[in-house]
């Protein structure tokens, strides 16, 4: 198996308003759209971000865990400055993210912060200065 990861499907309760969050919102135009069904987004060079609607995730993949909390999983989108860390939390909280933590600097060496998207699925916005950082900016 190579050493890669071509899709993230995340399960969506309304599809919408993902749409609207996404699309209308963050400006990211769909590779395919299913109304109903799913939104696809090339998210990288060979990544792209599925959004399914639950029912349509659920009847092939299995039930979805529910109840308190937020999904064991977070989404990172890297930028080469800190300052650009707070121009992409403040472009999702004005597409209608909730900022669940502001960005500070972190003991690892970055800058970071969380919005959340309407499903709660947390965003991790990142300045990381070491290599591994270098290696996901384009």
């Amino acid at each position: 198996m190579d050493q890669r990861i071509s899709f993230i499907t995340l399960a969506v309760d309304d599809l919408d308003a993902s749409r609207r969050f996404y699309r209308d919102g963050l400006g990211w135009t769909p590779e395919l759209d299913v109304p109903g069904e799913v939104l696809m987004f090339k998210a990288g060079q060979l990544l792209v971000l599925s959004l399914w609607e639950r029912s349509h995730f659920e009847a092939e993949v299995g039930a979805t865990m529910t109840g308190p909390g937020v999904a064991p999983l977070t989404i990172a989108h890297n930028m080469p400055t800190p300052a650009g860390v707070d121009e992409v939390l403040e472009a999702a909280r004005a597409a209608g993210a909730s900022v669940v933590h502001a960005a500070e600097q972190r003991d690892w060496g970055g800058y970071s912060g969380y919005f959340a998207d309407p499903d709660g699925y947390r965003w991790e916005v990142a300045f990381n200065p070491g290599p591994v950082g270098e290696v996901v900016l384009p």
